[in-house]
C-alpha cells in the first residue's frame, strides 16, 4: 500500500517521502480502515519539524496523519460496536499514526460511526479539532452563560470552538483578520474583533474562560482579559507542571519547565486563576458526542481546502502558512 512518511526532522518539502509497505494486519482489538479521507492539523508539520521531540522522539521512517475517516474491511474478534462496511470516522492516538495512508489499523474504542449527514471529507475534519475543544472546554467546566475569549476564529479549531461554544449557552468573543469578520460571526460569535484593526485588549474584559490557541505573548495576556479565579485553557503555550507529568516528561524537564513558565505561574496566581495546558488524548465516547451535535446541525464541518492524496505534502506546507480558513482535507479516494 502507498503510505507518507517522514525520513527526518526538517523542512516539510524535503523530509517526507512516499513509500510502498505491506498492508497492516490487526490484533484481537482493532479494526483495519480503507482510508478514504484524512485531514491536516499544524500538529503534524510540527512533528516533521521536531518541535515536539520533547514529548516523543521518532525512529525514522515514521508515518504522520491523526484524522481519518474512512470505511472498516476488517475486524478483531473483540471488536463489537462494528461492522465490516461501517463508514466511520477517529482522532487515531499519537502512537500509531499513520492516516496518510490507503490503510490504517487502529485500536476500536477510538473509532466511531461518522456523522450520516456528512461525506467522508467532511467528517475527517471534526476529529482532532473537536476532541481538543471538548477536552478543553471540559477542564475549564464551561457551562451556560460563560463569557469565552477564543483566538483565531476562522482556523480549525476556532471554527469548531466557536460553535461548540456557543451550542453550551456561552457568551463568545473571537478574533480574526478583516476579510474574515462577516464570515467568522456566521458562525454564531458574539463579539468578532478584527486584529488588524482593533486590539482585543480593549475590548475583552472579565471573562470566565480563555482558549489559547496561539501561545507566546497570547498565553501572557490571557490573565489580563480573564476575570479572578478565571481560568486559561491553552493548546499552543507552556506545559505546567500537571500536564509535564501527565506527558511522562522526566524531571529534569519539568524543571527546566517551572524555571521557563514563572513569568505565567506568577500572573496566573495573582488572579488565583488555574492554567492548563492540553495535550488531546482520542476518545471514542466524545466523538459520540460530537456526532449527536453534528446530526442536531448545532455544529457543521468548515473545509477550506481540499487536496488530492499525491499532494498531501503542498497540503501540509498550506497548513503551515496560516490562511485557511477552516480545515484542509486529503481526499484518499
Amino acid at each position: 500500500m502507498k503510505i507518507l512518511q517522514i525520513k527526518g526532522y526538517g523542512a516539510i518539502k524535503s523530509n517526507l517521502t512516499f513509500s510502498e509497505i505491506e498492508k497492516p494486519t490487526i490484533s484481537d482489538n482493532q479494526i483495519l480502515i480503507e482510508v478514504y479521507a484524512a485531514s491536516i492539523n499544524p500538529i503534524d508539520y510540527k512533528i516533521i519539524e521536531g518541535a515536539l521531540k520533547q514529548v516523543r522522539k521518532l525512529t525514522f521512517p515514521t508515518p504522520i496523519g491523526f484524522d481519518v475517516s474512512g470505511v472498516v474491511i476488517k475486524k478483531g474478534n473483540n471488536v463489537n460496536h462494528l461492522n465490516i462496511g461501517d463508514e466511520i470516522y477517529s482522532r487515531v492516538p499519537s502512537d500509531s499514526p499513520g492516516t496518510f495512508s490507503e490503510f490504517i489499523a487502529i485500536n476500536a474504542d477510538v473509532v466511531c460511526l461518522k456523522p450520516s449527514n456528512l461525506d467522508f471529507i467532511e467528517s475527517s475534519s471534526l476529529p482532532l479539532v473537536g476532541l481538543t475543544t471538548i477536552q478543553s472546554f471540559n477542564k475549564a467546566n464551561l457551562k451556560s452563560g460563560d463569557k469565552v475569549l477564543i483566538h483565531a476564529g476562522s482556523g480549525g479549531i476556532g471554527t469548531f470552538a466557536i460553535q461548540y461554544a456557543k451550542s453550551k449557552g456561552a457568551y463568545v468573543y473571537t478574533t480574526t483578520s478583516t476579510e474574515n469578520v462577516n464570515w467568522v460571526k456566521e458562525l454564531g460569535a458574539d463579539r468578532v474583533i478584527d486584529y488588524k484593526t482593533e486590539n482585543y485588549l480593549d475590548i475583552v474584559k472579565d471573562v470566565n474562560i480563555v482558549y489559547d490557541t496561539l501561545g507566546g505573548n497570547y498565553t501572557e495576556n490571557a490573565f489580563k482579559v480573564i476575570k479572578d479565579c478565571g481560568k486559561v485553557i491553552s493548546i499552543a503555550g507552556a506545559i505546567d507542571d500537571e500536564s509535564a507529568k501527565e506527558l511522562g516528561l522526566n524531571g529534569f524537564i519539568r524543571f527546566f519547565l517551572r524555571l521557563k513558565n514563572k513569568k505565567i505561574t506568577k500572573q496566573a496566581n495573582s488572579k488565583s486563576a488555574y492554567y492548563k495546558f492540553i495535550f488531546m488524548t482520542p476518545n471514542g465516547n466524545q466523538l459520540n458526542d460530537i456526532t449527536s451535535l453534528v446530526e442536531a446541525e448545532k455544529i457543521k464541518p468548515i473545509i477550506d481546502k481540499i487536496f488530492p492524496f499525491s499532494e498531501t505534502i503542498d497540503a501540509l506546507v498550506y497548513q503551515k502558512s496560516g490562511r485557511a480558513k477552516g480545515k484542509i482535507v486529503v481526499k484518499m479516494k
